[in-house]
């Protein structure tokens, strides 16, 4: 089991505090897409989005994550009107209704300053930058936090962990360079995202050794194709998955059942952070 080895200073998202190093916190996924790999999609249908962001919220999710495109492997990027009228309509009455802060799932700069101008508090950048650096301006003047995934889907990685650290080494400077706080900056390894079946296990595996950074990690393993053939049978890998990324030192974690992996994060805490279980 492996803890930060310096405290990292708290993250503020909307009002909340994100106290790095006291528990596991939980992003719920909301995708607003007709296409969803998981097979969760929602079409932009706003009511029923406001439904399942109700229920997760009294699951115990932190944060809620608003994504209008789908990452599936072979997706095609759909146009930013397109995305922009998926997303923006749930932001906007979700902002007014829920007890936790939300995030927009998007790499591209218009799409999260709007998001943010509905009431977004957190940018997460599945491209790490490197489709549209704009983005970590918008982060930087709206003061927002900003997580940067490693996404591997353009290029080839033979020493994945190795590419994984330069990769995020790269989005943060990046970042920080664009004026991001960098106690805003959360990072991803990008479970998933064109790498192997091994190299994914192999980053859950040795997720300690993103540490090396100084940021908080957030993992998103859930449902994905390296837990299962069917969407519907993933949810004992996804929570196997969850539990030693937080072993291996996992801040926060990306998931779709939020009940069930709350609380599967909740004894994981209570095991490696020495919390009650529950708490």
């Amino acid at each position: 089991m492996v803890m930060n080895s310096l405290p990292l200073a708290p993250t503020c998202c909307g009002g909340i505090e994100f106290r790095w190093g006291e528990r596991t916190y939980v992003m719920g996924i909301l995708n607003l897409t007709p296409d969803s790999f998981s097979g969760d999609g929602l079409g932009g249908d706003v009511e029923t989005a406001l439904v399942r962001a109700r229920r997760f919220v009294a699951d115990g999710a932190d944060i809620i994550d608003i994504g209008g495109e789908s990452t599936r492997p072979g997706s095609e990027p759909v146009p930013v009107d397109e995305e922009l009228r998926r997303v923006i309509p749930a932001v906007e009455r979700l902002a007014g209704e829920l007890s936790v802060p939300l995030s927009i799932d998007t790499y591209r700069s218009a799409v999260a300053g709007r998001a943010v101008e509905a009431g977004a508090r957190m940018i997460n950048d599945v491209w790490g930058l490197r489709r549209d650096p704009e983005l970590a301006r918008v982060a930087a003047e709206t003061g927002v936090p900003l997580v940067l995934v490693s996404n591997q889907r353009d290029r080839s990685c033979r020493d994945i962990i190795a590419g994984v650290i330069s990769d995020l080494r790269w989005s943060t400077a990046l970042a920080m360079q664009a004026g991001v706080d960098e106690a805003n900056i959360i990072i991803d390894p990008g479970v998933g995202f064109g790498k192997t079946v091994e190299q994914n296990l192999e980053i859950i595996r040795r997720l300690a050794e993103l540490k090396a950074l100084g940021r908080p990690v957030l993992m998103g393993a859930s449902r994905k194709f390296i837990l299962g053939r069917s969407p519907d049978q993933r949810l004992e890998g996804t929570a196997a998955a969850v539990a030693i990324g937080i072993a291996h030192g996992a801040d926060m974690v990306r998931v779709h059942d939020v009940g069930p992996m709350v609380r599967v994060c909740r004894m994981s805490d209570a095991v490696i952070r020495g919390r009650r279980v529950g708490d």
